[in-house]
């Protein structure tokens, strides 16, 4: 009867034992794996989606900046793209499963955060917070170009990239600052010399490779793979923004340098100008924005930007350069409509078309459009008296944001070139004496526009 009796215990132990088993692996697929997002591969039954180390390093990430009330939005590019393509598809904001995770989990180096800084209070406390939660964080920080115009604040640093790395992948959070003229502006991502290169494959960086410019994302709360996180409302706009972001400075150093040598022009009627031509190109530039037409600063307005970041009281004029594909119908009447009449209208829109409109004060906006060849750009001229036509000729360029008088505004990217093209080696010297038909060493000869065509060509002189 003992011996019976032990079988039995022994047999209702085995069961028990096995019915707890089965309740744990119950448990864990149903409850579990739901709840952490674990889940399993449709193709070969391996582990996929939420046990990737991405996903775990993002989700860690994010429980550490909600924690602290970083205000982190989301900007890779690669998730953004995803994002975009499958939003017509969801009609919804929850993008993953928990059976399968399709954003944060496709294998890379890194995944890439920003935030504003002026809506960021604890750095420090937050940095050594993510240090203690297991990542390796790496600061870049760099004087503020904000305060170079300004002697006694010069030299300030200020946090422009962070890289947090969480076993194999990382974290880059992208600083972005505000600048004048409702813009945000980042650092670049240069590695000083103690900073080991092989923390992490820097040259994968999508951020940082040069500093950069953006509009002020609006931002939406959405679910990505079972993960709260912010985006821009428009990730199409930001994502259009990324490969023509590049910022280049005004040189603050070199302009000082000019005014030590040549005094800066303090006269009332400078003042005044300065002021004028100020609130021509910010109407100018509002006025374009609305078109949805690309500008850059050209000629003297451009020379002013980069010899002495301000504009050259006795060039009298706004200049602006616009390519002539972006040109549009409407371009004259949406100026007029701005309170800006047509001065003159040269040429025809297929060659050397200019347009040139009156601000206040006798202040004149000009705008020349640039043609495109197979090595060159070139912008044409016409003599009002003879109908004779002209071509400036410059290399090809690129187009890169800058600040001027307050404001987010293209330059030529390869400025120097640029203005040397339009004023030779000697661009440094002022020059107040410019005739447009001879003084360029970039100008030609370029015909003369036929007697039968005058009228077309030249409107309004």
């Amino acid at each position: 009867m003992s011996r019976i009796n032990k079988n039995v215990i022994l047999a209702l132990l085995t069961l028990t034992s096995s019915a707890f088993l089965l309740f744990q692996l119950y448990y864990y697929k149903y409850y579990l794996s739901a709840k952490n997002g674990a889940g399993l591969s449709k193709s070969k039954g391996s582990r996929i989606g939420f046990d990737s180390t991405q996903w775990h390093a993002v989700k860690k990430f994010i429980m550490l900046t909600s924690s602290q009330n970083v205000p982190v939005f989301l900007v890779d590019p690669l998730i953004l793209e995803m994002i975009n393509k499958n939003f017509e598809q969801n009609k919804n904001t929850s993008y993953g499963t928990v059976s399968d995770c399709k954003f944060f989990c496709v294998p890379r180096d890194f995944t890439a955060f920003a935030l504003q800084n002026h809506l960021w209070k604890n750095e420090e406390g937050w940095f050594q917070i993510a240090e203690d939660m297991g990542f390796q964080c790496l600061k870049i920080q760099s004087k503020d170009p904000r305060l170079d115009g300004i002697d006694s604040l010069s030299g300030t640093e200020i946090p422009l990239h962070y890289i947090c790395k969480l076993a194999t992948h990382a974290i880059h959070l992208v600083v972005f600052h505000e600048r004048s003229g409702n813009y945000l502006w980042h650092g670049h991502l240069r590695l000083k010399g103690h900073i080991d290169r092989k923390f992490v494959p820097f040259r994968k960086l999508q951020f940082g490779r040069y500093p950069g410019a953006f509009d002020r994302p609006d931002l939406q709360h959405i679910t990505i793979d079972g993960l709260e996180v912010q985006i821009p409302k428009d990730p199409v706009h930001f994502l259009e923004e990324i490969p023509h972001s590049r910022f280049i400075e005004c040189r603050y150093k070199e302009a000082r340098a000019f005014f030590q040598q040549y005094l800066d022009d303090n006269t009332v009627e400078a003042m005044v100008f300065r002021k004028s031509a100020k609130e021509l190109l910010q109407l100018a530039a509002k006025t374009l924005k609305k078109l949805g037409v690309r500008f850059w600063l050209s000629s003297g307005t451009c020379l002013g930007w980069y010899r002495q970041c301000n504009i050259i009281p006795y060039s009298k004029d706004v200049d602006l350069g616009i390519f002539i594909q972006d040109y549009k119908s409407d371009i004259i009447t949406a100026f007029q409509d701005a309170g800006l009449p047509l001065k003159h209208k040269f040429g025809k829109v297929e060659d050397s078309l200019e347009l040139s409109f009156q601000g206040k004060d006798d202040v004149k906006l000009d705008i020349f459009f640039f043609y495109e060849e197979t090595d060159h750009m070139w912008n044409g001229g016409t003599q009002a008296k003879t109908g004779k036509k002209f071509k400036y000729l410059f290399p090809k360029f690129t187009l890169c944001w800058t600040e001027f008088v307050d404001m987010k505004v293209h330059v030529p990217c390869e400025t120097i070139d640029y203005i040397e093209a339009n004023y030779g080696k000697t661009w440094k010297i002022p020059v107040k004496t410019w005739d447009w038909k001879h003084s360029p060493p970039n100008v030609q000869p370029n015909g003369i526009w036929p007697i039968s065509e005058w009228d077309e060509v030249i409107q309004l002189y």
